[in-house]
């Protein structure tokens, strides 16, 4: 399989969500989305598959909840008793009754270890929950990536495509992960301390409600002048990573032409402006906590002076204002988790909209349901006035017609942006042609799938990508069950084994994330090797000898000669030299053929080609 291989993805569907087998920007703080229902809707597909796990999930935090909130009220019955005992055992009416102390603790034992395991048990479903929805996007990601036109990533780039699929998922399965539970856990806490409190007293539960209205109103005015700042500190942020990837990226360039000054101008300005941004939001976000302990003190205080007057006139009693005074503490806790969580999920709305964004891009064309045979090596490819333009404004291929006999070796040259590439491009079905046609035998490479048309190229790109891995694994992507006999006999074919076996570990030497490890010419030597195992029925060959010197072009030149024999090849020069034996030269200028033939006829007709030859070799002898 050539280096344009069909991937994996191509063709299929995308799963449905929560099948199991089977991350634009980070959201930042504040972010909202342009369609929150929707986009919340559309996540709630996700989740239906397990709406009775969630439901059981809710079910297992009401009850963790409640056991939870009850424990103030049953140790509160506790310090009733203590007090009543005591005041028996001074009046001579009776004594503590340990017992019952005793049991009414290991009571609220029980309920702690409950509401511990039910805790435990609905955070582990919840895990698995998240983690197979998590798996469903990112896989429906992953799939899309594939069926999507080229035409695509020219208007967006990598990064954007790759924040969506870790960063914007990552956001939505945080959210998933804790804040389902933590929304029906602070609502049960809020109502059920609410309801205590009344039953302990509902005069000091009006005079907390008061003080809480203060918190309420704090968090209130701060998250909303918070926002604005956390929004512009990630926009800083990202013009300080975006300035620090592009200077480390391009390190080299800047030490060349002594750019550090400007460089560091530039950082120091994109640093103050993180730093202004900074400061203001985690300040407000900073004071959000001291503000809310200390209207809880106040709280705090309050009940304990109005509860001391309500105990001596006997309105409530001592147990009921330790009961009452742990809820007042634990009470702002939910408050606060139901207003950040508020704002979470307009975190992850944003999020998930940019997810759901782009698994709603249009997709390309799908293959025919009744495709035709995979196509021959042997037979002709022709192109019929075929027109196509980037921008179907602007055309780059206006009329090109040309007929390949089976086995010819076709050179494509010309001016930059005459359309040499492009033309490689309609006939590989990167881009489907705005007119005309391109057909191998009689047949319409439309009515191919797409695997069928590309497995029968081998492709040699000027932009060499090798991945991490041992060089064997690379050569190896071609023809993964190839033995190591033939990834050897590809290599020495490619003129390039005695480079490999003097390196490091030889072919299990492993190559790093940019493969910088080695120069650009082995580069561009292992990639011929790669296309040399593949052993294609045709060839092309984007300025294949672009990276290598004068000396090793010649041996990849022989090297290629020999893999060409038999094989339709299309090479792409804008090195003259390499094309001189080719059966047919194309000579383009502004997307059409001005002169075709051999190279030395067209030599001879003094035309635009051999203006071009004359440019490069003034002087050498033909």
């Amino acid at each position: 399989m050539s280096d344009s291989r069909q991937n994996q993805g191509q063709g299929q569907g995308l799963r449905g969500p929560g099948m199991s087998g089977g991350p634009g920007r980070f959201a930042a703080m504040g972010d909202k989305a342009k369609n929150f229902k929707g986009t919340m809707k559309q996540l709630v597909i996700y989740l239906k598959p397990y709406s009775v796990t969630i439901i059981f999930v809710w079910a297992l935090a009401i009850i963790s909840t409640i056991f939870t909130i009850v424990g103030p009220r049953i140790m509160g019955m506790v310090t009733d008793e203590l007090v009543a005992g005591v005041a028996r055992h001074f009046t001579g009416t009776g004594v503590i009754d340990f017992q019952k102390i005793a049991s009414i603790l290991f009571m609220l034992l029980g309920f702690y270890i409950i509401s511990a395991l039910c805790a435990w048990l609905q955070s582990f479903i919840m895990a698995s929950v998240s983690m197979k929805v998590t798996y469903a996007l990112r896989d429906n990601i992953s799939n899309k990536i594939h069926q999507l036109p080229f035409s695509y990533f020219d208007t967006v780039t990598h990064g954007e495509v790759l924040s969506r699929l870790t960063n914007d998922v990552d956001t939505v399965t945080q959210t998933l992960n804790m804040s389902l539970t933590q929304i029906i856990t602070s609502i049960c806490s809020v109502v059920g301390i609410v309801c205590i409190m009344f039953s302990v007293s509902w005069m000091l539960t009006i005079l907390t409600l008061l003080f809480l209205s203060l918190s309420i109103l704090a968090i209130t005015l701060i998250v909303r002048q918070s926002q604005k700042f956390f929004r512009a500190q990630q926009r800083c942020l990202g013009k300080v990573n975006g300035h620090i990837e592009e200077m480390f990226s391009s390190h080299l360039v800047v030490k060349a032409f002594s750019g550090e000054e400007e460089s560091l101008k530039t950082f120091d300005g994109h640093n103050a402006e993180l730093y202004r941004a900074a400061w203001k939001a985690n300040f407000l976000s900073g004071i959000l906590m001291p503000i809310t302990a200390f209207v809880g003190n106040l709280t705090y205080v309050a009940v304990c002076v109005f509860g001391g007057i309500f105990a001596v006139r006997g309105m409530i009693t001592i147990g009921g204002i330790q009961a009452f005074l742990q809820y007042v503490r634990s009470f702002n806790h939910p408050i606060t988790n139901i207003a950040n969580i508020s704002n979470i999920l307009q975190q992850t709305a944003a999020a998930a909209e940019r997810v759901f964004e782009f698994l709603a891009v249009p997709e390309e064309l799908p293959d025919p349901v009744n495709a035709k045979p995979a196509p021959s090596p042997d037979s002709p490819v022709i192109f019929d006035h075929v027109r196509f333009g980037y921008d179907a404004a602007k055309p780059v291929i206006r009329g090109f017609s040309a007929d390949i006999e089976p086995g010819q070796k076709i050179a494509i040259v010309g001016p930059t942006g005459a359309g040499k590439t492009t033309i490689v491009k309609l006939l590989m079905r990167f881009y489907e042609v705005n007119g005309g046609s391109i057909s191998i035998g009689s047949t319409n490479i439309k009515d191919f799938t797409r695997h069928d048309l590309r497995k029968l190229f081998g492709m040699v790109l000027q932009d060499t990508w090798l991945f991490s891995g041992t060089i064997a694994d690379n050569i190896r992507y071609s023809n993964p069950n190839a033995p190591q006999e033939k990834v050897e006999e590809a290599v020495k074919a490619a003129q390039v084994d005695h480079f490999v076996r003097t390196l490091p570990g030889g072919y299990n030497m492993i190559l790093n994330e940019e493969s910088d490890n080695i120069s650009a010419g082995q580069k561009q030597l292992l990639t011929i090797a790669r296309v040399i195992l593949a052993d294609p029925g045709m060839l092309i060959l984007d300025e294949a000898t672009s990276s290598v010197d004068t000396r090793t072009e010649r041996l990849i030149q022989t090297a290629m000669d020999n893999l060409m024999k038999g094989r339709t090849s299309f090479i792409i020069a804008h090195r003259l030299s390499t094309i001189r034996e080719a059966d047919l030269i194309l000579v383009l200028r502004d997307g059409d053929i001005v002169e075709q033939g051999t190279h030395k006829d067209l030599l001879e007709r003094k035309g635009f080609y051999a203006e071009l030859y004359n440019s490069q070799f003034a002087g050498q002898t033909i």
